[in-house]
Protein backbone atom coordinates (compact mmCIF):
# COMPACT_ATOMS: atom_id res chain seq x y z
CA UNK A 1 0.00 0.00 0.00
CA UNK A 2 1.16 3.63 -0.82
CA UNK A 3 2.25 5.45 1.77
CA UNK A 4 -0.14 8.97 2.49
CA UNK A 5 1.54 12.12 1.16
CA UNK A 6 2.67 14.32 4.17
CA UNK A 7 1.97 11.84 6.89
CA UNK A 8 5.23 11.80 8.38
CA UNK A 9 5.34 15.82 8.37
CA UNK A 10 1.78 15.67 9.72
CA UNK A 11 2.95 13.35 12.76
CA UNK A 12 5.97 15.54 13.77
CA UNK A 13 3.76 18.40 13.88
CA UNK A 14 1.22 16.33 16.18
CA UNK A 15 3.38 15.04 18.19
CA UNK A 16 5.44 18.78 18.98
CA UNK A 17 2.14 20.04 19.61
CA UNK A 18 1.61 16.87 22.37
CA UNK A 19 4.68 17.56 23.85
CA UNK A 20 3.32 21.31 24.23
CA UNK A 21 -0.11 19.65 25.58
CA UNK A 22 1.73 17.72 27.89
CA UNK A 23 4.16 21.13 28.91
CA UNK A 24 0.29 22.82 29.80
CA UNK A 25 -1.16 20.08 31.47
CA UNK A 26 1.94 19.67 34.30
CA UNK A 27 1.58 23.93 34.66
CA UNK A 28 -1.63 23.56 34.93
CA UNK A 29 -1.60 20.93 37.72
CA UNK A 30 0.87 22.89 39.71
CA UNK A 31 -1.05 26.03 39.36
CA UNK A 32 -4.73 24.53 40.01
CA UNK A 33 -2.82 23.02 43.20
CA UNK A 34 -1.56 26.37 44.41
CA UNK A 35 -4.47 27.61 44.26
CA UNK A 36 -6.72 25.68 45.37
CA UNK A 37 -4.47 25.54 48.70
CA UNK A 38 -4.95 29.21 49.08
CA UNK A 39 -1.71 30.83 46.66
CA UNK A 40 -3.69 32.24 44.37
CA UNK A 41 -4.09 32.49 40.70
CA UNK A 42 -0.57 32.67 38.98
CA UNK A 43 0.38 33.70 35.49
CA UNK A 44 1.22 30.62 34.83
CA UNK A 45 -1.97 28.78 35.50
CA UNK A 46 -3.67 31.40 32.99
CA UNK A 47 -0.74 30.87 30.42
CA UNK A 48 -1.46 27.21 30.62
CA UNK A 49 -5.47 27.29 30.13
CA UNK A 50 -4.75 29.55 27.36
CA UNK A 51 -2.33 27.75 26.01
CA UNK A 52 -4.69 24.12 25.95
CA UNK A 53 -6.99 26.20 24.21
CA UNK A 54 -5.03 27.64 21.57
CA UNK A 55 -3.99 23.95 21.25
CA UNK A 56 -7.51 23.17 20.34
CA UNK A 57 -7.80 25.39 17.62
CA UNK A 58 -4.64 24.78 16.40
CA UNK A 59 -5.01 21.00 16.58
CA UNK A 60 -8.36 21.34 14.91
CA UNK A 61 -7.07 23.53 11.92
CA UNK A 62 -3.97 21.74 11.56
CA UNK A 63 -6.16 18.26 11.34
CA UNK A 64 -8.61 20.25 8.83
CA UNK A 65 -6.00 21.12 6.68
CA UNK A 66 -4.30 17.60 6.44
CA UNK A 67 -7.78 15.97 6.45
CA UNK A 68 -8.75 18.42 3.02
CA UNK A 69 -5.65 17.91 1.44
CA UNK A 70 -5.60 13.52 1.90
CA UNK A 71 -9.59 13.74 0.98
CA UNK A 72 -8.42 15.76 -2.53
CA UNK A 73 -5.67 13.45 -3.01
CA UNK A 74 -8.13 10.11 -2.40
CA UNK A 75 -10.51 11.20 -4.99
CA UNK A 76 -7.95 12.46 -7.62
CA UNK A 77 -6.28 8.59 -7.37
CA UNK A 78 -9.69 6.86 -7.13
CA UNK A 79 -10.97 9.36 -10.63
CA UNK A 80 -7.18 7.75 -11.75
CA UNK A 81 -8.23 4.32 -10.83
CA UNK A 82 -7.87 1.06 -13.34
CA UNK A 83 -11.44 -0.13 -11.85
CA UNK A 84 -14.16 -0.92 -13.72
CA UNK A 85 -16.82 -1.10 -11.07
CA UNK A 86 -18.34 2.87 -11.52
CA UNK A 87 -20.29 2.20 -8.28
CA UNK A 88 -18.02 1.23 -6.22
CA UNK A 89 -15.76 3.76 -7.40
CA UNK A 90 -18.80 6.28 -6.66
CA UNK A 91 -18.91 4.82 -3.09
CA UNK A 92 -15.61 5.26 -2.41
CA UNK A 93 -15.34 8.59 -3.62
CA UNK A 94 -18.07 9.92 -1.72
CA UNK A 95 -18.94 7.87 1.87
CA UNK A 96 -15.49 6.50 2.00
CA UNK A 97 -13.52 9.60 1.62
CA UNK A 98 -15.50 11.30 4.13
CA UNK A 99 -15.24 8.59 6.68
CA UNK A 100 -11.13 9.39 6.57
CA UNK A 101 -12.21 12.57 8.55
CA UNK A 102 -12.81 10.72 11.33
CA UNK A 103 -9.56 8.86 11.52
CA UNK A 104 -7.52 11.82 10.47
CA UNK A 105 -8.71 14.54 12.74
CA UNK A 106 -10.11 12.40 15.22
CA UNK A 107 -8.61 9.24 16.23
CA UNK A 108 -4.70 10.10 15.16
CA UNK A 109 -4.22 13.33 17.08
CA UNK A 110 -5.96 11.39 20.05
CA UNK A 111 -3.17 8.81 19.50
CA UNK A 112 -0.75 10.81 19.52
CA UNK A 113 -1.40 12.69 22.17
CA UNK A 114 -2.52 9.74 24.24
CA UNK A 115 1.60 8.52 23.63
CA UNK A 116 2.94 11.90 24.77
CA UNK A 117 0.66 13.02 27.60
CA UNK A 118 0.62 10.18 29.95
CA UNK A 119 4.38 9.75 29.90
CA UNK A 120 4.54 12.96 30.59
CA UNK A 121 2.43 12.69 33.43
CA UNK A 122 3.55 9.59 34.96
CA UNK A 123 7.47 11.27 35.29
CA UNK A 124 5.94 14.10 36.75
CA UNK A 125 4.31 11.46 39.40
CA UNK A 126 7.11 9.30 39.60
CA UNK A 127 8.99 12.82 41.51
CA UNK A 128 5.92 13.82 43.11
CA UNK A 129 4.84 10.33 45.26
CA UNK A 130 6.27 6.66 44.23
CA UNK A 131 3.15 4.95 45.74
CA UNK A 132 0.74 7.17 43.10
CA UNK A 133 3.07 6.86 40.63
CA UNK A 134 3.31 2.92 40.36
CA UNK A 135 -0.69 2.36 40.62
CA UNK A 136 -1.31 4.69 37.40
CA UNK A 137 2.00 3.05 35.70
CA UNK A 138 0.16 -0.17 36.73
CA UNK A 139 -3.24 0.70 35.65
CA UNK A 140 -2.45 2.74 32.78
CA UNK A 141 -1.92 -0.34 30.67
CA UNK A 142 -5.37 -1.79 31.09
CA UNK A 143 -7.30 0.88 28.97
CA UNK A 144 -5.39 -0.28 25.77
CA UNK A 145 -5.53 -3.82 26.43
CA UNK A 146 -9.51 -3.21 27.16
CA UNK A 147 -10.34 -1.70 24.57
CA UNK A 148 -7.84 -4.16 22.30
CA UNK A 149 -9.92 -7.18 23.32
CA UNK A 150 -13.73 -5.28 23.04
CA UNK A 151 -11.93 -3.83 19.41
CA UNK A 152 -11.33 -7.26 18.31
CA UNK A 153 -15.34 -7.87 17.71
CA UNK A 154 -15.91 -4.55 15.44
CA UNK A 155 -17.92 -4.90 12.00
CA UNK A 156 -16.14 -2.02 10.66
CA UNK A 157 -14.42 -3.86 7.79
CA UNK A 158 -17.90 -6.45 7.09
CA UNK A 159 -19.48 -2.70 7.49
CA UNK A 160 -17.63 -0.77 4.62
CA UNK A 161 -17.32 -3.69 2.70
CA UNK A 162 -21.53 -4.04 2.29
CA UNK A 163 -21.64 -0.82 2.26
CA UNK A 164 -19.69 -1.01 -1.13
CA UNK A 165 -21.37 -3.19 -2.52
CA UNK A 166 -25.02 -1.92 -1.59
CA UNK A 167 -23.52 1.56 -3.39
CA UNK A 168 -22.28 -0.11 -6.50
CA UNK A 169 -24.94 -2.35 -7.13
CA UNK A 170 -27.52 0.04 -7.12
CA UNK A 171 -26.05 2.66 -9.13
CA UNK A 172 -25.79 -0.43 -11.57
CA UNK A 173 -29.53 -0.95 -11.12
CA UNK A 174 -30.30 2.22 -11.84
CA UNK A 175 -28.21 2.68 -14.89
CA UNK A 176 -29.98 -0.22 -16.30
CA UNK A 177 -34.00 0.12 -14.65
CA UNK A 178 -34.85 0.46 -18.26
CA UNK A 179 -33.38 -2.98 -19.59
CA UNK A 180 -35.09 -4.64 -16.11
CA UNK A 181 -38.38 -3.27 -16.65
CA UNK A 182 -38.57 -4.96 -20.03
CA UNK A 183 -37.63 -8.11 -18.89
CA UNK A 184 -39.51 -7.92 -15.73
CA UNK A 185 -36.55 -8.09 -13.34
CA UNK A 186 -37.21 -4.79 -11.67
CA UNK A 187 -38.61 -6.31 -8.50
CA UNK A 188 -36.17 -9.07 -8.10
CA UNK A 189 -33.66 -6.35 -8.14
CA UNK A 190 -35.24 -4.06 -5.33
CA UNK A 191 -35.65 -7.63 -3.13
CA UNK A 192 -32.05 -7.95 -3.72
CA UNK A 193 -30.91 -4.07 -2.83
CA UNK A 194 -33.47 -4.16 -0.03
CA UNK A 195 -31.36 -7.24 1.52
CA UNK A 196 -27.86 -6.07 0.56
CA UNK A 197 -29.54 -2.66 2.92
CA UNK A 198 -30.65 -4.85 5.91
CA UNK A 199 -27.50 -6.83 5.94
CA UNK A 200 -25.42 -3.23 5.94
CA UNK A 201 -28.01 -1.81 8.62
CA UNK A 202 -27.41 -5.19 10.90
CA UNK A 203 -23.50 -4.67 10.27
CA UNK A 204 -23.66 -0.77 11.70
CA UNK A 205 -25.82 -2.06 14.56
CA UNK A 206 -23.82 -4.48 15.40
CA UNK A 207 -20.20 -1.88 15.49
CA UNK A 208 -22.61 0.35 17.33
CA UNK A 209 -23.03 -1.92 19.93
CA UNK A 210 -19.25 -2.90 20.44
CA UNK A 211 -18.57 0.81 20.67
CA UNK A 212 -21.56 1.10 23.23
CA UNK A 213 -19.59 -1.23 24.91
CA UNK A 214 -15.89 -0.35 24.31
CA UNK A 215 -16.88 3.01 25.82
CA UNK A 216 -18.39 1.84 28.78
CA UNK A 217 -15.32 -0.49 29.50
CA UNK A 218 -13.32 2.32 28.91
CA UNK A 219 -14.70 5.07 31.46
CA UNK A 220 -15.37 2.20 33.73
CA UNK A 221 -11.50 1.19 33.76
CA UNK A 222 -10.49 4.65 33.76
CA UNK A 223 -12.81 5.57 36.83
CA UNK A 224 -11.73 2.35 38.94
CA UNK A 225 -8.24 3.55 38.36
CA UNK A 226 -8.64 7.11 39.31
CA UNK A 227 -10.52 5.53 42.17
CA UNK A 228 -7.19 3.41 43.75
CA UNK A 229 -4.99 6.59 43.63
CA UNK A 230 -7.63 9.07 45.01
CA UNK A 231 -8.58 6.66 47.99
CA UNK A 232 -5.30 6.36 49.30
CA UNK A 233 -4.83 9.63 48.55
CA UNK A 234 -7.64 10.24 51.25
CA UNK A 235 -6.51 8.55 54.10
CA UNK A 236 -3.03 9.39 54.04
CA UNK A 237 -4.10 13.05 53.84
CA UNK A 238 -6.20 12.51 56.83
CA UNK A 239 -2.87 10.59 58.81
CA UNK A 240 -0.82 13.70 58.11
CA UNK A 241 1.55 11.94 55.99
CA UNK A 242 1.20 14.14 52.79
CA UNK A 243 0.25 17.68 52.71
CA UNK A 244 -2.59 19.15 51.05
CA UNK A 245 -0.59 20.64 47.82
CA UNK A 246 1.04 17.39 47.11
CA UNK A 247 -2.25 15.24 47.31
CA UNK A 248 -3.89 18.05 45.34
CA UNK A 249 -1.41 17.93 42.56
CA UNK A 250 -1.83 14.33 42.19
CA UNK A 251 -5.37 14.04 42.44
CA UNK A 252 -5.02 16.57 39.33
CA UNK A 253 -2.79 15.15 37.52
CA UNK A 254 -3.94 11.44 38.20
CA UNK A 255 -6.99 11.91 35.43
CA UNK A 256 -4.84 13.31 32.62
CA UNK A 257 -3.23 10.57 32.60
CA UNK A 258 -6.17 8.21 31.87
CA UNK A 259 -7.90 11.13 29.65
CA UNK A 260 -5.90 10.99 26.32
CA UNK A 261 -6.15 6.99 26.36
CA UNK A 262 -10.05 7.26 26.95
CA UNK A 263 -10.30 9.83 24.19
CA UNK A 264 -8.37 7.79 21.83
CA UNK A 265 -10.22 4.47 22.34
CA UNK A 266 -13.65 6.33 22.17
CA UNK A 267 -12.82 7.63 18.55
CA UNK A 268 -11.42 4.19 17.56
CA UNK A 269 -15.09 2.85 16.57
CA UNK A 270 -16.14 6.19 14.82
CA UNK A 271 -12.63 6.41 12.87
CA UNK A 272 -12.41 2.10 11.93
CA UNK A 273 -14.78 2.48 8.94
CA UNK A 274 -12.74 5.59 7.54
CA UNK A 275 -9.36 4.04 8.09
CA UNK A 276 -10.26 0.60 6.33
CA UNK A 277 -12.12 3.43 3.96
CA UNK A 278 -7.97 4.83 3.55
CA UNK A 279 -5.99 1.55 2.88
CA UNK A 280 -8.27 0.53 0.00
CA UNK A 281 -8.16 4.10 -1.65
CA UNK A 282 -4.28 4.35 -1.47
CA UNK A 283 -4.37 0.51 -2.46
CA UNK A 284 -6.17 1.12 -5.94
CA UNK A 285 -4.46 0.75 -8.70
CA UNK A 286 -3.83 3.97 -10.66
CA UNK A 287 -4.09 4.50 -14.27
CA UNK A 288 -0.16 5.40 -15.38
CA UNK A 289 0.32 8.00 -17.97
CA UNK A 290 3.03 8.91 -20.38
CA UNK A 291 5.56 10.57 -18.29
CA UNK A 292 8.20 11.46 -20.95
CA UNK A 293 8.33 15.10 -22.60
CA UNK A 294 9.35 13.98 -26.26
CA UNK A 295 7.12 15.03 -29.21
CA UNK A 296 7.17 13.09 -32.13
CA UNK A 297 6.25 14.05 -35.93
CA UNK A 298 2.66 14.41 -36.48
CA UNK A 299 1.21 11.66 -39.15
CA UNK A 300 0.69 8.37 -39.61
CA UNK A 301 2.80 6.19 -37.13
CA UNK A 302 4.39 2.82 -37.48
CA UNK A 303 3.88 0.60 -34.41
CA UNK A 304 5.71 -2.19 -33.18
CA UNK A 305 5.24 -4.22 -29.98
CA UNK A 306 7.98 -6.01 -28.89
CA UNK A 307 7.30 -9.21 -26.25
CA UNK A 308 4.79 -6.72 -24.35
CA UNK A 309 3.47 -8.96 -21.32
CA UNK A 310 0.34 -6.87 -19.15
CA UNK A 311 -0.95 -8.79 -16.04
CA UNK A 312 -4.06 -7.63 -13.70
CA UNK A 313 -3.98 -8.60 -10.25
CA UNK A 314 -1.45 -11.48 -10.98
CA UNK A 315 -3.28 -12.80 -14.17
CA UNK A 316 -2.42 -12.46 -17.39
CA UNK A 317 -4.13 -10.23 -20.01
CA UNK A 318 -1.26 -10.05 -22.74
CA UNK A 319 1.47 -12.66 -23.09
CA UNK A 320 5.13 -12.17 -25.04
CA UNK A 321 2.93 -10.11 -28.04
CA UNK A 322 4.76 -9.48 -31.03
CA UNK A 323 3.06 -6.97 -33.67
CA UNK A 324 4.20 -4.87 -35.73
CA UNK A 325 2.04 -1.93 -37.39
CA UNK A 326 3.36 -0.02 -40.59
CA UNK A 327 2.56 3.38 -41.00
CA UNK A 328 -0.88 3.98 -42.70
CA UNK A 329 -1.26 0.16 -42.36
CA UNK A 330 -5.03 -1.44 -40.86
CA UNK A 331 -4.95 -3.90 -38.94
CA UNK A 332 -8.13 -5.57 -37.26
CA UNK A 333 -7.70 -7.52 -33.85
CA UNK A 334 -10.47 -10.63 -33.45
CA UNK A 335 -10.66 -13.34 -31.15
CA UNK A 336 -12.93 -13.91 -28.28
CA UNK A 337 -14.33 -11.68 -25.29
CA UNK A 338 -10.91 -12.04 -23.12
CA UNK A 339 -8.68 -12.40 -25.10
CA UNK A 340 -6.83 -9.18 -25.07
CA UNK A 341 -7.95 -7.19 -27.72
CA UNK A 342 -9.08 -4.42 -25.99
CA UNK A 343 -5.82 -4.39 -23.18
CA UNK A 344 -3.86 -4.12 -26.51
CA UNK A 345 -5.33 -0.73 -27.54
CA UNK A 346 -5.19 0.56 -23.97
CA UNK A 347 -1.57 0.22 -23.98
CA UNK A 348 -1.40 1.84 -27.06
CA UNK A 349 -3.41 4.66 -25.80
CA UNK A 350 -0.43 4.69 -22.57
CA UNK A 351 -3.45 3.73 -20.01
CA UNK A 352 -1.68 0.51 -19.17
CA UNK A 353 1.96 0.21 -19.06
CA UNK A 354 3.01 -3.18 -19.92
CA UNK A 355 4.30 -5.52 -17.54
CA UNK A 356 7.03 -6.51 -19.22
CA UNK A 357 8.35 -5.51 -23.02
CA UNK A 358 8.05 -2.23 -24.88
CA UNK A 359 5.60 -1.07 -27.34
CA UNK A 360 8.05 1.53 -30.30
CA UNK A 361 6.11 4.24 -32.04
CA UNK A 362 8.52 5.36 -34.89
CA UNK A 363 11.40 3.77 -33.04
CA UNK A 364 10.86 5.61 -29.93
CA UNK A 365 9.68 3.95 -26.97
CA UNK A 366 6.31 4.97 -26.30
CA UNK A 367 6.76 5.45 -22.82
CA UNK A 368 9.04 8.56 -23.82
CA UNK A 369 6.83 10.35 -25.34
CA UNK A 370 4.35 13.40 -24.32
CA UNK A 371 1.67 11.89 -23.24
CA UNK A 372 -0.63 15.48 -24.43
CA UNK A 373 1.08 15.04 -27.47
CA UNK A 374 0.85 11.44 -28.47
CA UNK A 375 -2.99 11.26 -27.18
CA UNK A 376 -3.54 14.54 -29.72
CA UNK A 377 -2.81 12.65 -32.76
CA UNK A 378 -4.98 9.61 -32.37
CA UNK A 379 -8.49 9.32 -32.72
CA UNK A 380 -10.29 6.68 -30.31
CA UNK A 381 -13.26 5.45 -30.22
CA UNK A 382 -14.29 3.21 -27.24
CA UNK A 383 -16.42 -0.05 -26.25
CA UNK A 384 -18.27 2.40 -24.29
CA UNK A 385 -18.06 6.18 -24.99
CA UNK A 386 -18.25 8.73 -21.95
CA UNK A 387 -20.60 11.38 -22.69
CA UNK A 388 -20.31 15.02 -20.60
CA UNK A 389 -23.29 17.33 -19.28
CA UNK A 390 -23.72 18.67 -22.17
CA UNK A 391 -25.07 19.37 -25.72
CA UNK A 392 -24.66 17.28 -28.15
CA UNK A 393 -22.96 19.17 -30.33
CA UNK A 394 -20.37 19.77 -27.40
CA UNK A 395 -20.08 16.14 -26.23
CA UNK A 396 -19.16 15.67 -30.57
CA UNK A 397 -16.44 19.00 -30.26
CA UNK A 398 -14.79 17.63 -27.28
CA UNK A 399 -12.26 16.29 -29.75
CA UNK A 400 -11.42 19.87 -30.49
CA UNK A 401 -12.72 20.28 -33.94
CA UNK A 402 -15.38 22.75 -35.34
CA UNK A 403 -16.85 21.03 -38.18
CA UNK A 404 -19.32 19.36 -36.33
CA UNK A 405 -22.23 18.71 -38.72
CA UNK A 406 -19.71 16.88 -40.66
CA UNK A 407 -18.62 14.72 -38.78
CA UNK A 408 -21.86 13.96 -36.98
CA UNK A 409 -23.28 13.02 -41.06
CA UNK A 410 -20.41 11.00 -41.42
CA UNK A 411 -21.34 8.69 -38.32
CA UNK A 412 -25.24 8.80 -39.34
CA UNK A 413 -25.69 10.84 -36.29
CA UNK A 414 -27.73 13.70 -38.08
CA UNK A 415 -30.79 11.83 -38.35
CA UNK A 416 -30.62 11.45 -34.59
CA UNK A 417 -30.00 15.27 -33.67
CA UNK A 418 -33.02 15.51 -36.13
CA UNK A 419 -35.63 13.94 -33.74
CA UNK A 420 -34.48 15.23 -30.75
CA UNK A 421 -36.46 18.58 -29.38
CA UNK A 422 -33.34 20.94 -29.62
CA UNK A 423 -31.46 19.45 -32.66
CA UNK A 424 -27.18 19.67 -31.74
CA UNK A 425 -28.44 21.96 -28.62
CA UNK A 426 -30.42 19.10 -26.86
CA UNK A 427 -28.69 18.67 -23.36
CA UNK A 428 -27.86 14.70 -23.33
CA UNK A 429 -26.34 14.77 -19.94
CA UNK A 430 -23.74 12.61 -18.30
CA UNK A 431 -25.58 8.80 -18.85
CA UNK A 432 -26.98 9.96 -21.94
CA UNK A 433 -30.41 9.19 -21.19
CA UNK A 434 -31.76 10.99 -24.36
CA UNK A 435 -29.61 8.49 -26.40
CA UNK A 436 -29.94 4.86 -26.74
CA UNK A 437 -26.80 2.83 -26.89
CA UNK A 438 -26.69 2.49 -30.23
CA UNK A 439 -26.48 6.40 -30.85
CA UNK A 440 -24.18 7.16 -28.06
CA UNK A 441 -22.40 4.62 -29.72
CA UNK A 442 -22.17 6.88 -33.03
CA UNK A 443 -21.53 10.22 -30.58
CA UNK A 444 -17.90 8.75 -29.72
CA UNK A 445 -17.70 7.55 -33.46
CA UNK A 446 -17.98 11.37 -34.82
CA UNK A 447 -15.71 12.25 -32.58
CA UNK A 448 -13.15 9.98 -34.14
CA UNK A 449 -14.29 11.18 -37.25
CA UNK A 450 -14.09 15.08 -36.11
CA UNK A 451 -10.34 14.97 -35.41
CA UNK A 452 -9.72 14.88 -39.44
CA UNK A 453 -5.99 15.10 -38.60
CA UNK A 454 -5.41 12.32 -36.28
CA UNK A 455 -2.76 9.71 -37.27
CA UNK A 456 -3.36 6.60 -35.92
CA UNK A 457 -6.92 5.55 -35.59
CA UNK A 458 -8.15 3.18 -32.69
CA UNK A 459 -11.57 1.58 -33.10
CA UNK A 460 -13.02 -0.89 -30.25
CA UNK A 461 -16.01 -2.72 -32.09
CA UNK A 462 -17.99 0.93 -33.18
CA UNK A 463 -20.24 -0.82 -34.31
CA UNK A 464 -21.11 -3.28 -31.77
CA UNK A 465 -24.28 -1.82 -31.23
CA UNK A 466 -25.93 -0.99 -33.90
CA UNK A 467 -28.30 -2.17 -36.83
CA UNK A 468 -27.32 -3.26 -40.52
CA UNK A 469 -28.50 -0.45 -42.06
CA UNK A 470 -26.52 1.86 -39.63
CA UNK A 471 -23.50 -0.04 -39.45
CA UNK A 472 -23.56 0.00 -43.15
CA UNK A 473 -23.66 4.21 -42.86
CA UNK A 474 -21.30 4.26 -40.04
CA UNK A 475 -18.45 1.62 -41.89
CA UNK A 476 -18.69 3.58 -45.18
CA UNK A 477 -17.45 6.74 -43.09
CA UNK A 478 -15.17 5.04 -41.14
CA UNK A 479 -13.74 3.76 -44.84
CA UNK A 480 -13.19 7.35 -45.38
CA UNK A 481 -11.27 7.93 -42.72
CA UNK A 482 -8.37 5.13 -42.61
CA UNK A 483 -6.56 6.25 -45.92
CA UNK A 484 -3.42 7.83 -44.98
CA UNK A 485 -3.81 6.56 -41.60
CA UNK A 486 -2.42 3.72 -39.36
CA UNK A 487 -5.39 2.07 -37.90
CA UNK A 488 -6.27 -1.10 -35.54
CA UNK A 489 -8.99 -1.98 -35.56
CA UNK A 490 -10.81 -4.39 -32.65
CA UNK A 491 -13.58 -6.70 -34.70
CA UNK A 492 -16.41 -8.82 -34.05
CA UNK A 493 -18.73 -8.58 -37.25
CA UNK A 494 -16.38 -9.73 -40.80
CA UNK A 495 -17.76 -5.99 -42.04
CA UNK A 496 -15.55 -4.61 -39.65
CA UNK A 497 -12.43 -6.86 -39.89
CA UNK A 498 -12.80 -6.12 -44.18
CA UNK A 499 -11.58 -2.68 -43.58
CA UNK A 500 -8.29 -4.23 -42.55
CA UNK A 501 -5.43 -5.35 -44.68
CA UNK A 502 -4.25 -7.68 -42.06
CA UNK A 503 -5.82 -9.53 -39.33
CA UNK A 504 -4.43 -10.88 -36.51
CA UNK A 505 -6.09 -13.50 -33.94
CA UNK A 506 -5.68 -13.04 -30.19
CA UNK A 507 -6.35 -15.83 -27.88
CA UNK A 508 -5.81 -16.16 -24.06
CA UNK A 509 -3.91 -12.86 -24.79
CA UNK A 510 -1.44 -14.50 -27.42
CA UNK A 511 -1.03 -14.04 -31.33
CA UNK A 512 -2.19 -17.26 -32.37
CA UNK A 513 -3.02 -16.62 -36.41
CA UNK A 514 -2.26 -14.01 -38.57
CA UNK A 515 -3.76 -13.86 -42.51
CA UNK A 516 -4.50 -11.11 -44.72
CA UNK A 517 -8.04 -9.71 -45.34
Amino acid sequence: MPALPGLRRYLIVLAALGVLSATFVLVQAEGLATLLTGGGVSLFLVAALLGRAALTWGHGVLSGRFAATVRAGLRRRLLESSSDRAGVVATQITRGVDATDSYLTGYLPSLVVSVVVPIAVVVRLFTTDLVSALVVTVTLPLIPVFAILVGKHTAARTQWDLLKKLGGHFLDVVRGLETLRVFGRASAQASTVRAMASAHADATLKTLRVAFLSSLVLELVATLSVALVAVPIGFRLLAGSLDARTALLILVLAPEAYLPLRAAGAKFHAAAEGLTALREALAVPVVPVLSGARCRRRGAPSVVFERVSVCYSGAPALSDVDLTVPAGSRLALVGPSGSGKSTLLAVLLGFVAPSSGRVLVDGVDLRSLSASDWLADVAWVPQRPTLFRGSLASNISVSGSSDISAAARAAALDSVAAGLPSGFETPVGELGEVLSAGQRQRVGLARALARSSAGLVLLDEPTARLDSRTEAAVLSATRRLLPGRTAVLVAHRPAMAGLAERVVELRDGRVCAEVAA
